[in-house]
């Protein structure tokens, strides 16, 4: 199962009760009905999902070795200077509005109103993986060296600690600029990069997922001021608990294997189917070994 539907034969790459009602016929010589294969699913521990994208350029052995390498060297060193480890990122919210699900009545597809106009707001931002502090800034502007250079240096008048600032390869992080910048600041700041298309390893993401969600989604701005004053109400409704980012990224921290303990830091912050044979409506333990049969089968085989 986890190989996909293709490495059955199938050409779909989604799995669906009746592709495995269909498979299980094909193995094993008996129909359950789709229902019934749900249930069983379920019992395994499995659910039905959205899939996400990951990129085929991915570097298996460098995210490795920046898990079990970079990142505690990362850490010590941070802890020996006392300084604040700071996970960077951007997001870009649109003025025409992003989808979502949502309750409706059966029949009757939600639908909200949209501008069509292609303005953006756009935002920096850094969370503390020690706190979960939340520093920001927002502006109409295009992401570029010189905006990012000025969000760094209103971080660095915010705090005299030193600060380690882990970013991804976005162009105006590793621009000659910015290399120009970090060098002229480096008893200041220490710049870590995160291995590439690797946004997994930055806490940051969820973060945004969040703010968009309560700012964007299903909403409608006529204007571009409404979005602006969502997307900045949601920013600060998150800055102001950052308990709450840290319980939310425990996933991601713990992927990066936390060691040590949790500090406190002084406070600061930023914010500008069915078939035709006959179809056997049991559960039954022989159609719960055919399913645990395949999926142990392709566990097997990976």
């Amino acid at each position: 199962m986890q190989a996909g539907p293709h490495a059955a034969g199938y050409a779909s790459g989604c799995w669906s009760a009746t592709l495995l009602q269909d498979l299980i016929q094909r193995q094993f010589g008996v129909e359950y009905h789709p229902h019934d294969i749900c249930t069983v699913l379920h019992n395994l521990g499995l659910s039905y999902q959205t899939a996400c994208l990951v990129s085929d350029h991915l570097d298996t052995a460098k995210r490795l070795a920046w898990r079990h390498q970079t990142w505690p060297t990362v850490l010590e060193r941070a802890r020996q200077r006392k300084a604040l480890l700071l996970f960077g990122d951007e997001a870009s919210c649109a003025q025409w509005g992003s989808l979502s699900s949502t309750w409706a009545p059966k029949g009757h597809q939600p639908e909200v109103p949209t501008s069509g106009k292609r303005k953006s707001y756009k935002v920096f931002g850094l969370i503390d993986y020690c706190s979960g502090r939340f520093c920001f800034k927002a502006h109409t502007d295009r992401f570029n060296s010189e905006s990012y250079a000025a969000f760094l240096h209103e971080v660095l008048a915010q705090t005299t600690q030193h600060i380690f600032v882990m970013q991804d390869g976005a162009r105006y992080h590793t621009s000659k600029a910015m290399e120009e910048l970090f060098a002229a600041n480096a008893k200041r700041v220490t710049k870590v990069q995160l291995p590439a298309y690797s946004p997994d390893f930055n806490p940051i993401e969820y973060l945004w997922k969040k703010v968009k969600k309560l700012a964007t989604q299903l909403k409608h701005f006529p204007a571009c001021t409404r979005l602006q004053a969502a997307v900045d109400n949601a920013l600060l409704h998150f800055a102001h608990i950052p308990q709450t980012i840290m319980a939310r990224n425990v996933q991601c921290l713990c992927m990066l294997h936390t060691i040590g303990t949790t500090r406190s830091v002084g406070g600061w912050l930023l914010g500008s189917h069915a078939g035709t044979a006959t179809v056997i409506r049991s559960g039954s333990a022989c159609c719960r070994h055919a399913l645990l049969t395949l999926y142990a089968h392709t566990i097997h085989r990976r």
